[in-house]
C-alpha cells in the first residue's frame, strides 16, 4: 500500500541524483516534478517511476515554481524535496507515523548537507525547514527570492530524521550557488527597503563563521566543516556587500534621471 502523500520536486538537471531521489520516495502516493528546462537525463529517469509525473514550466523564481508544483499534488499530506535529495528511512517512518496519528499539521525537517561527498558528523546543528505538512495549511511567501520556506497555519513538530542534501558535491559547487543566491537575496532584501550598514559588513563575516563553526559545530567536520564554515562566512558577506552595491546602483539612477 502506498504511503497516502505527495512528493513535488522542481528540477532543473538533476540527472545526477534524481534516480536516488525518487528511489526513496517510490512508496509515496504520487509524485509531482516540475521541471524548467533540463538538458540532462532528467525526463528519461523520472519517467522509470509509475507514481511519477513530469511537467514543463519555465523558471518563475523559488517560490513561485514550489508553489506551481505543490498546486497541482492531489493528496491531503504533501511532501516537498529538491532534485538533488534523498529522504531517510527514519524520516520515512515518522511521515507515515504523522499522517496516522493525525494530530499535528507539519514536520520540521533537518537538512544534512552531504558536503564533499560526506555527511555531516550526528552531532553537528542542522538547519531545519518545514518540508512535510498537510496541503491545505501551508504555502509560500512570493516575495522570497531564495531560501524559501513553507509557511504553516498550525501545529509543528520537530523531526528527528534528515533529509539528506547531496547537491554539494564540490566547492566550486557550492561557491556558484551561493553567488547566485547572494545575488537574489541582496535583491529581495533591497526591494524589501532593508539598508545595509557598514558595520554589518565588517563583522557578518567573522560572526556566521564563529556561529557556523563552532555554534553549529561544524568543527566536528574536519577539514571539510573549516572549508564549509568559510564559505558560508563568505556568502554572508555577499548578500551584505550586493546590497550596498544595490544601493549605489539606485543613487546613480536617481542622479542620472534627475
Amino acid at each position: 500500500m502506498n504511503i497516502p502523500c505527495s512528493v513535488y520536486i522542481v528540477t532543473l538537471n538533476c540527472g545526477k541524483w534524481l534516480e536516488d531521489t525518487l528511489n526513496s520516495v517510490a512508496d509515496f502516493e504520487e509524485v509531482i516534478i516540475l521541471d524548467s528546462g533540463s538538458t540532462d537525463n532528467t525526463y528519461a529517469i523520472a519517467q522509470q517511476f509509475p507514481n511519477t509525473r513530469i511537467s514543463h514550466q519555465d523558471w518563475q523564481g523559488y517560490a513561485q515554481q514550489k508553489s506551481l508544483a505543490l498546486a497541482v499534488c492531489q493528496q491531503a499530506w504533501v511532501l516537498n524535496l529538491d532534485g538533488d535529495e534523498v529522504l531517510s528511512a527514519e524520516l520515512r517512518q515518522e511521515i507515515v507515523d504523522t499522517i496516522q496519528a493525525d494530530q499535528i499539521d507539519a514536520l520540521i525537517t533537518p537538512i544534512n548537507d552531504v558536503f564533499l561527498g560526506v555527511p555531516n558528523s550526528k552531532h553537528t546543528k542542522k538547519h531545519a525547514k518545514v518540508r512535510f505538512f498537510r496541503r491545505d495549511k501551508g504555502h509560500y511567501d512570493p516575495e522570497n527570492k531564495v531560501h524559501e520556506n513553507v509557511i504553516v497555519d498550525g501545529d509543528s513538530a520537530r523531526a528527528h530524521g534528515d533529509i539528506y542534501h547531496y547537491g554539494e558535491s564540490s566547492i566550486f559547487v557550492k561557491v556558484e550557488k551561493n553567488n547566485q543566491y547572494s545575488e537574489l537575496k541582496a535583491a529581495e532584501k533591497f526591494q524589501k527597503g532593508k539598508h545595509p550598514g557598514i558595520l554589518k559588513l565588517a563583522l557578518v563575516m567573522p560572526l556566521t563563521f564563529l556561529k557556523s563553526y563552532f555554534i553549529r559545530r561544524s568543527f566536528l567536520n574536519g577539514w571539510r566543516g573549516f572549508v564549509n564554515s568559510m564559505i558560508n562566512a563568505f556568502y554572508a558577506f555577499l548578500k551584505e556587500a550586493k546590497l550596498f552595491e544595490q544601493y549605489q546602483q539606485a543613487r546613480k539612477q536617481k542622479r542620472d534621471d534627475s
